[in-house]
């Protein structure tokens, strides 16, 4: 160390003690990765843990890379205004200490609620089927699926961190990780709206399907076809989860976003969700568009009673009115139309809808008999239309709701001990 200074003695012992602090802070942040048990990251994909903690290690190499770098200019400084650039580069540590943390613990907090051993086997399922439904049509696509892991949380809405997310600390995100709600960890069509998101990011959709939009709404004037293109990613993770699960994913939507009166109505400019009543009733059309009448009249003749379009705010009405007779070119839009990022297939052709109509899944149901919520082979070859099945039957049969959603709880735990036994 450079001779001592008596004006700058204090100012060197504050700068080592603060530095000593946060560099050591970063040596431990292994311990803090260490606070999600062996169990829990034993219930994820090997080579979902493999990418997670790749992940987190290069984030904290990197950390202690800087820490390093901020010792090595502490000990070379030998006037005070080389110390008072130290002290700078001893603040960015620190920011980018709290930074690091910040993304190791929101990861290691989504691993760490698999500890409750139900929980982490309904997880499992629903990384099975998240896996399920961006793999295949990305494959399909010649288009490698990332490393995708689920968990659960509070509050009302699903979503996802996409793999290559820019994070807190300037790094990318080495999966997709999906937060989806504890309320409707067994109504989880939403899984399936994220996984659109993920398919779309990597595809470019969003963008190719801004611009069509645009094209197809023209009739509704320029400016009602700039917004409804600016609620292109929603729609079109709206449709991909209709593709997968039909009927099931617009009634658990309606069941989240319905509210009280003006709720339905709330239009924000720059917000990427529709208005909650157009987006229920686009997910009707959809309904309608593929499988003709059935219990989405019931359920659109119900908002309609609830929330008459005179309740709307002139603003939103002013941009609900001209796009409801246009909601049949939306649908087909997003579900029919060739899309170059899809290299000139529709969605229906990577997901096909009609897999997931009432009369499938019924049929499915039919042929299954007492083995479809008991079956290994049911559960793994069709977890996802067992989904959209019991996401039909609780939308249909509402007297049965409670053990509906127990048949649901009980097949995702037989799904998540068959897998996490296979691993």
């Amino acid at each position: 160390m450079p001779p001592v200074d008596r004006t700058t003695a204090g100012l060197r012992s504050q700068l080592l003690r603060q530095l000593n602090h946060w560099k050591g802070a970063a040596e431990r942040l292994d311990d803090f990765e260490a606070s999600a048990p062996p169990d829990a990251w034993g219930t994820l994909e090997r080579y979902v843990g493999v990418a997670l903690r790749a992940g987190l290690k290069t984030a904290r190499e990197q950390l202690n890379r800087e820490a390093e770098a901020v010792r090595a200019a502490f000990y070379a400084a030998r006037f005070r205004p080389d110390l008072e650039r130290v002290a700078e580069q001893v603040a960015t540590l620190r920011r980018r200490y709290l930074q690091t943390e910040l993304l190791v613990d929101f990861y290691v907090a989504a691993v760490r609620a698999r500890s409750n051993p139900e929980l982490a086997l309904q997880l499992r399922a629903c990384d099975v089927m998240a896996d399920r439904v961006i793999r295949g049509p990305l494959e399909a696509l010649g288009m490698k699926a990332p490393p995708v892991m689920t968990y659960f949380t509070t509050g009302v809405g699903a979503s996802i961190m996409r793999i290559g997310t820019r994070l807190w600390d300037g790094s990318l995100s080495p999966i997709a990780a999906i937060r989806l709600t504890y309320h409707n960890r067994f109504r989880n069509t939403s899984l399936f709206h994220e996984c659109g998101h993920q398919v779309a990011g990597i595809t470019g959709w969003n963008e190719e399907f801004a611009r069509l939009l645009r094209i197809q709404l023209a009739p509704a004037g320029s400016e009602v076809a700039d917004t409804a293109a600016g609620w292109a990613s929603e729609i079109a993770a709206d449709a991909y989860a209709f593709a997968w699960t039909g009927y099931a994913s617009v009634v658990a939507l309606s069941d989240v976003v319905a509210g009280q009166g003006a709720e339905v109505f709330r239009f924000l400019m720059g917000d990427p969700h529709p208005i909650s009543y157009l987006r229920v009733m686009l997910g009707v059309e959809m309904c309608r568009r593929f499988y003709g009448m059935g219990p989405w009249d019931d359920l659109a003749s119900a908002w309609q009673e609830l929330y008459p379009l005179s309740q709307a705010p002139p603003v939103a009405a002013s941009v609900i009115a001209p796009l409801l007779p246009l909601l049949p070119r939306i649908v087909d839009a997003s579900l029919r139309a060739r899309m170059q990022c899809f290299r000139g297939k529709t969605l229906i052709e990577l997901a096909d809808p009609q897999r997931a109509a009432p009369a499938a899944l019924r049929e499915m149901e039919r042929k299954a008999g007492g083995a479809i919520f008991t079956s290994t082979h049911w559960m793994w070859t069709e977890c996802v239309r067992l989904t959209a099945l019991t996401g039909l039957r609780y939308a249909t049969e509402p007297e049965k709701g409670p053990d509906i959603l127990k048949q649901q709880e009980q097949w995702m735990v037989r799904l998540g001990e068959a897998t996490q036994a296979a691993a």
